[in-house]
């Protein structure tokens, strides 16, 4: 692999959590940081890839300038950001940690307190990836990440096919040192008639971990 293994390939990345408000103080969202995405975004910009990442928010900020990033803060944000871009791609890698569900109504001052319960109506949101899946081309690839709790692997499996993925990376809060706001993370990669599993390792390593199956698949 060298720095020119995806010179002339289109990466298409997500990245981070979503954040759906509720008032315009509070919202609904969830722990991700970004970290593995914008890890994934810097180890493709340095193989040659031009990378445009649709980034929730976070704290990072990205290195290489083979990157732009499109900064949303929606799971509808997001959804219209991949869209734009999705049809010129040539590897879709869904990592952003999507908000599954989103407020009915968002009032328009802050809800003040009142009694001792607060009742939300949630409506579902756009699942990103499974919408993208009805469209991908052959020459196409897409990568999506599930992270979860029980029946991991059954519940990635069920995802690969919903989705229509090539791929996808599956990661579970039950490994001390995986998931949410850690440096490190411990993934198993399933596709349709193979599954990969990797140790513990540092998130930019474990994006090379994807990115040399992803080339492997690729190219052949």
């Amino acid at each position: 692999m060298t720095e020119k293994s995806f010179k002339g390939r289109v990466v298409l990345l997500t990245a981070g959590p979503t954040h759906e408000p509720i008032d315009p103080v509070r919202f609904i969202g969830n722990h991700s940081t970004g970290k593995m995405g914008y890890a994934l975004a810097e180890r493709f910009a340095q193989l040659g890839a031009d990378v445009i990442l649709v980034s929730g928010p976070t704290n990072l900020h990205t290195q290489h300038t083979g990157i732009r990033v499109k900064d949303v803060t929606t799971a509808d944000e997001m959804y219209k950001a991949v869209l734009k871009y999705a049809e010129t791609a040539d590897i879709w890698v869904f990592a952003a940690a999507v908000a599954d569900y989103r407020p009915k109504v968002v009032a328009d001052k802050k809800i003040k307190k009142a009694g001792q319960e607060l009742t939300i109506e949630l409506v579902k949101n756009v699942d990103i990836a499974a919408a993208l899946g009805k469209q991908k081309k052959e020459w196409q690839f897409s990568v999506g990440f599930a992270l979860e709790t029980d029946n991991e692997s059954a519940n990635a499996k069920e995802k690969l096919s919903k989705k229509n993925l090539d791929m996808i990376v599956l990661n579970s809060l039950k490994d001390p040192g995986a998931g949410f706001a850690h440096d490190t993370n411990k993934i198993t990669i399933i596709e349709q008639d193979a599954t990969h599993t990797f140790e513990l390792k540092k998130k930019s390593e474990v994006a090379q971990d994807i990115i040399n199956l992803i080339l492997e698949r690729i190219d052949g």
